[in-house]
C-alpha cells in the first residue's frame, strides 16, 4: 500500500450562504479538527459578509445571483453545476435564504444538510423566535436536519435547546440560539465527515442507530 492510499480521504464540503456567515465561521474554525475541508463558499448575494470570512480563510468563493434567472429551477440547475465542480461529499446550508427545488434536493439526497433556528418540527419557516415567544414556549433552540422536499421537514439529526426566560425578546432569544448553533453545526458536519452519519429510509442514522426525535438540552 502506498502512503497516499493509507491516508484517509478528507471529507470535502461546499457551504451555501446568503448573509453574515457566522455559522460558516464556526465551520471554518472547527474544520482542522473536524475531519472536513471547505472547498468553496457560494452565495446568492454579492454583499454577503460570509464571502469576506471565506476569503480571509483562503477558501474559494463564488456568487450566483438568483435574480439573473427566470425561474427557481433554472437557478437551481446552474447552482448544482457550480457546486459539482468542487465534487463535495456534503453540501451545507448556512443561512442560505432560498427555497430549493425538488430536483436540486433530490440531486443531493443524503448529503445536503441545513440548520434551522427552532426545535423542529416546531416552528418551520421564518420568524421562529417571536413565534416561540408568542406561543409561550419554555424551550427554544436550533435543529440540524437532512434536507428533503418538505420545507424544514427532513429528518432531524440533532437539536440544542435554550430556556426562554422572563424578559426575553426575539432578539435576545436569537442571540442565545445562535450561540448553540455555532457549537451544533460543526459537530454534526464532523459526524458526517467521520462516516458516523447518514440518511436511510427517511431517517437520520448515527453510528448505526436511528436518531430519536427528542430534544437535546443545551
Amino acid at each position: 500500500m502506498s502512503i497516499s492510499e493509507s491516508i484517509p480521504k478528507q471529507c470535502s464540503i461546499v457551504v451555501l450562504i446568503s448573509g453574515s456567515g457566522s455559522n460558516l465561521q464556526a465551520l471554518i474554525d472547527h474544520a482542522e479538527h473536524g475531519g472536513y475541508a471547505i472547498r468553496a463558499v457560494i452565495s446568492n448575494k454579492a454583499d454577503a459578509y460570509g464571502l469576506t470570512r471565506a476569503a480571509e480563510a483562503n477558501i474559494p468563493t463564488s456568487v450566483l445571483s438568483h435574480r439573473e434567472f427566470l425561474s427557481r429551477e433554472a437557478f437551481d440547475t446552474e447552482l448544482a453545476t457550480l457546486i459539482d465542480q468542487f465534487e463535495p461529499d456534503l453540501v451545507v446550508l448556512a443561512g442560505f435564504m432560498r427555497i430549493l427545488s425538488a430536483s436540486f434536493v433530490n440531486h443531493y439526497a443524503g448529503r445536503l444538510i441545513n440548520i434551522h433556528p427552532s426545535l423542529l418540527p416546531k416552528f418551520p419557516g421564518t420568524n421562529t423566535h417571536q413565534r416561540a415567544l408568542d406561543e409561550g414556549e419554555e424551550l427554544h433552540g436550533a435543529s440540524v436536519h437532512f434536507v428533503t422536499e418538505e420545507l424544514d421537514g427532513g429528518p432531524v439529526i440533532a437539536r440544542r435547546s435554550v430556556s426562554i426566560e422572563a424578559g426575553d425578546s426575539a432578539e435576545s432569544l436569537a442571540a442565545k440560539v445562535l450561540e448553540q448553533e455555532h457549537q451544533l453545526y460543526p459537530m454534526v458536519v464532523s459526524w458526517f465527515a467521520n462516516g458516523e452519519l447518514r440518511m436511510a429510509d427517511g431517517r437520520a442514522i448515527h453510528s448505526s442507530k436511528t436518531l430519536p426525535d427528542t430534544v437535546h438540552a443545551g
